[in-house]
């Protein structure tokens, strides 16, 4: 068990990491994107803001050897004529894209060609002084004194106070946007697994935490196993969770087997007590006629034998009974049992009344409810003074069948005890007259079996109520 725990501890400290994982992986990722996606778009805003800063200086007639230019790698600026023709170029800028720019170089492809990309004539819908609001903004790299970096290069087209048409190419490096990028990376690459061992940590500490009943549960079940006591309860914790449930429905569960295997017990004394009072009085006889064959008591043996028989056939359905067999699902008229079982009984000690007989069907085993019927007219018979009555009635969606007669009838504090197995309210009589205690523990079983119930409604009327058959 302890195994067992140490795994289920294992599996949801590695299932919560998993999860965490990937939850941070993703959320990792997508962080990236985004920084790397503003940080991208806050260099071509700046990039474009240097473009239309040099491209201003064009429009108002600044000459070209005379703009102001930034100078140093995170800026480089060159500037185009609608030939291509490098009209001016940052300090220390030596190509783009590979290309040379040298001032007075051939067409770059910095900028655009006279016919934009939809064949529209740029150069004609601008007029001399003015700046094309348009922006194009592609990455590229550039050579500035010897050091070739990456950038993100704005592009704004624009004419001089002359009317020539020029391109302004400014750039900003990208190399601080992917040093940011990549401390994060390094941060998170870092910074997770040690996050995940401390969910790992946790996860291991608070699922330990939480199993530790359920260990105690364990450890007091082996020892109710190992002493056989069953009057023993595992500890209920004081929360209210899944665990606390599962210690009382333990403890209840224990309680049932407690009182079950106690009954059981008081079960097997009862019917070894039952029992040796027939076999020790048939032991008897049979020795007595072994020695006198003259005085051998036929009839005394017969009635034990049959005391015998009809106390194995009780005990043998009880058994059966306690086992959960669940009765044969035909239909049962009960008027017509009545009538079969009761003209049967010719010799009892008093004659057995019929009275109304309402039809009605019901669903479960034959023998079964005819044992029922036998157990309460023999209980009537032993009690009656000179009358026994037996009835059916149909009472909404319930079959009844009373059995009454007219003895002194059960005391109202007695009216369920006599339902238990081997009670019996007056011991020497129901010995001597064969009776064992079953017949009505037997009776109530099989009715509860049946979906029914059987109770003394009052002093001398037992009445039992089935379902009629659906």
């Amino acid at each position: 068990m302890g195994r067992a725990l140490g795994s289920v501890r294992a599996r949801a400290a590695a299932g919560a990491t998993v999860v965490v994982a990937l939850a941070l992986v993703a959320a990792g990722t997508a962080l990236l994107l985004v920084l790397r996606s503003h940080l991208r778009d806050q260099a071509g805003l700046q990039a474009e803001v240097k473009a239309r800063e040099v491209a201003g200086q064009i429009a108002t007639g600044t000459p070209y050897e005379k703009l102001d230019l930034p100078d140093g790698e995170d800026r480089p600026v060159v500037v185009t004529g609608g030939d291509g023709r490098v009209l001016a170029v940052g300090e220390d800028v030596r190509a783009v894209d590979g290309k040379s720019v040298g001032k007075g170089a051939g067409g770059s492809g910095a900028g655009r060609s006279a016919d934009d990309e939809d064949g529209e004539d740029d150069g004609a819908r601008l007029k001399p002084g003015e700046i094309d609001d348009d922006v194009d903004f592609r990455d590229g790299s550039a050579d500035v004194d010897g050091k070739v970096a990456g950038y993100r290069f704005a592009a704004v087209e624009a004419k001089d106070s002359r009317g020539a048409e020029v391109t302004v190419r400014a750039g900003s490096a990208l190399a601080p946007e992917e040093d940011a990028v990549a401390s994060v990376r390094d941060a998170m690459l870092i910074g997770l697994p040690l996050l995940l061992v401390v969910v790992a940590g946790v996860t291991w500490l608070v699922t330990r935490r939480a199993l530790r009943p359920v260990e105690g549960i364990r450890g007091e079940m082996a020892a109710i196993t190992a002493s056989t006591d069953l009057s023993r309860r595992v500890p209920v914790p004081s929360s209210r969770d899944e665990i606390g449930r599962l210690a009382r429905t333990t403890n209840e569960t224990l309680a049932a087997l407690e009182l079950s295997v106690e009954r059981q017990r008081r079960f097997v004394a009862d019917a070894s007590h039952e029992l040796r009072s027939p076999i020790a009085s048939l032991r008897t006889q049979l020795e007595v006629a072994v020695a006198h064959p003259e005085l051998l008591d036929v009839p005394g043996a017969v009635v034990d034998t049959v005391r015998l028989q009809r106390l194995a056939a009780d005990l043998l359905l009880l058994a059966r009974l306690d086992a959960g067999e669940r009765p044969a699902d035909t239909r049962v008229d009960l008027a017509a049992m009545v009538r079969e079982e009761t003209s049967q009984r010719v010799a009892d000690r008093v004659p057995v009344q019929i009275g109304e007989l309402a039809g009605g069907e019901v669903a479960g085993s034959r023998s079964q409810l005819a044992r029922v019927l036998g157990n309460l007219l023999d209980n009537a018979q032993r009690h009656a003074a000179g009358a026994v009555r037996v009835a059916v009635a149909r009472e909404g969606e319930d079959v009844a069948l009373r059995v009454e007669d007219d003895g002194p009838g059960v005391p109202e504090g007695e009216r369920e005890r006599i339902f238990e197995r081997f009670v019996r309210l007056d011991d020497a009589r129901a010995r001597d007259d064969g009776g064992a205690g079953l017949g009505l523990a037997i009776a109530r079983d099989v009715a509860v079996r049946h979906g029914g119930s059987l109770a003394v409604r009052t002093g001398s009327v037992f009445e039992l109520r089935l379902p009629v058959a659906g």
